[in-house]
């Protein structure tokens, strides 16, 4: 079993003063994993005051001195991408294949990014007789999800650490791993004391001690809407800045004249990498009634070729869901697919066959689906697609941009027929024959997907205030 039972605060790991021991449970054998403690009110203020105290030196570093410490992370990061595989593979189910290709190196990327934006942003401007200026924010808290863990960990690590700021990191219960991984890369590679701190805990815990404190300036949480809407509040009375990434039902517009043999699977990538659980996932598949038969057979023939598997061992399957929780939300959302008249082509409720233990979810295909339906409008972060049929653009843009959420969305067909789309759907991510982000380019929502962005120069600038000077002499 993994054991993290120290909170790392002020450049040391030291005893929890009341928190709560917890286990992790691996969701392929439902036994548990990792212990961890939940950390307590008085962490929360220790690991604040610590980052308080070390804001005052580390704010006035130079960019070179910040550079090169981002490069020595980058450098005791590349040694730790096998125990971060291997960790998230327990905790949460991801195979240790895309650990070590996709959920590692992810993290590795927003590191040198934050680097390269460092070193070509400019902290000046002149505006007429102002002389505007970029300042390091304060103390950041960071709250970050599961499912993507060191790739959200670091998105808000190293562009604070760029900016100049101190912080504190409270990661998912569900994956305290990654978090004490982090930890320990900062403390090898020579983060002063201080700025860089980690409490582990949940959301009604830490979470909300962190949202509340008075000495925290800004709070960057990645996770659900609901909970993004309590961060929120709970941010209001100190009127701190709240910088979210959130919820996301992201469509997959497929044109009529589509080429569906590549358009089909080249989507449902997205929906299969990860167990479905990420929130870019391109789940409504919106096909032109011409070539829906198509498209559903296809996208049927795609999934049942997913295979599932156990996450420590190397292979092109995936894995379970993350927890028992989520496993159960994910089958309510099939069964009400079904109760409300959609038709299950492939996969449905219960494990896959053959499987009798673990969080499994049988890859999906739904058609018939109507966009009024549950599982056309929630979030199901699992293996699962709709494929819903559009009689012409103008359908297709409605039923696209007809949801609470605007993380992102995606276009397959011509290239010159998909851009026409791409002023029109009201999404922060739009992928034209592809579904992915890429390191440089600002990443974040509209609408209740979120506010802020994250990535190079654009997430760089989030974690700064600008100041007007007037008046100084020539």
């Amino acid at each position: 079993m993994h054991s993290y039972l120290k909170q790392y605060i002020n450049g040391e790991w030291v005893e929890s003063e009341g928190g709560t021991r917890h286990e992790v449970i691996n969701p392929a054998t439902e036994e548990p994993c990792t212990e961890i403690m939940l950390g307590s009110q008085a962490d929360t203020d220790k690991a604040v005051a610590a980052a308080k105290a070390a804001f005052e030196s580390f704010s006035q570093t130079s960019v070179e001195e910040r550079i090169a410490l981002l490069e020595r992370i980058a450098e005791e990061y590349k040694k730790r991408i096998p125990d971060m595989a291997a960790v998230m593979a327990d905790e949460m189910g991801c195979p240790i294949a895309i650990g070590n290709a996709a959920q590692g190196p992810a993290g590795l990327g927003h590191i040198l990014k934050a680097a390269e934006a460092l070193k070509e942003f400019e902290w000046e401007e002149k505006l007429g007789p102002a002389r505007v200026v970029h300042e390091p924010i304060g103390v950041v808290a960071m709250i970050t999800p599961w499912n993507w863990p060191m790739n959200q960990i670091t998105a808000k690590v190293a562009p604070a650490l760029a900016a100049g700021d101190t912080m504190v990191l409270k990661p998912s219960e569900e994956t305290p791993g990654t978090g004490a991984i982090i930890a320990e890369i900062m403390d090898a590679a020579g983060v002063p004391a201080g700025v860089f701190n980690l409490v582990q805990g949940d959301g009604l815990g830490v979470g909300t001690a962190l949202t509340k404190h008075k000495d925290v300036d800004m709070v960057s949480f990645t996770g659900s809407t609901r909970a993004g809407i309590m961060i929120a509040k709970n941010a209001a009375d100190t009127v701190k800045r709240v910088h979210q990434e959130l919820g996301g039902k992201t469509p997959n517009i497929i044109l009529e004249g589509a080429n569906i043999a590549e358009a089909v699977p080249n989507g449902l990538q997205g929906v299969i990498i990860n167990s479905g659980q990420s929130c870019i996932a391109p789940t409504r598949m919106l096909v032109h009634e011409s070539q829906y038969d198509e498209a559903v057979a296809t996208a049927k023939g795609v999934m049942e070729s997913v295979q599932v598997g156990n996450p420590t061992e190397m292979g092109a399957h995936i894995g379970p869901v993350v927890n028992a929780a989520q496993y159960e939300k994910i089958q309510g959302l099939i069964q009400k697919g079904i109760d409300e008249g959609g038709t299950v082509e492939t996969g449905g409720t219960g494990r896959p066959d053959g499987v009798n233990q673990g969080f499994y979810v049988k890859p999906t295909v739904f058609s018939n689906i109507t966009p009024d339906m549950t599982i056309a409008r929630e979030e199901i972060f699992g293996p699962v697609v709709t494929v819903i049929k559009y009689k012409d653009d103008e359908e297709a843009l409605r039923i696209a941009n007809d949801t609470e959420y605007g993380l992102s969305a995606c276009v397959y067909g011509p290239a010159e027929e998909a851009g026409k789309f791409t002023g029109k759907l009201r999404a922060g991510l739009i992928g034209v024959n592809n579904w992915g982000p890429v390191p440089d380019a600002p990443f974040g929502g509209y609408k209740q997907s979120g506010n802020g962005r994250e990535m190079g120069k654009y997430g760089l600038r989030e974690f700064m205030e600008v100041k007007s000077v007037i008046g100084e002499p020539a």
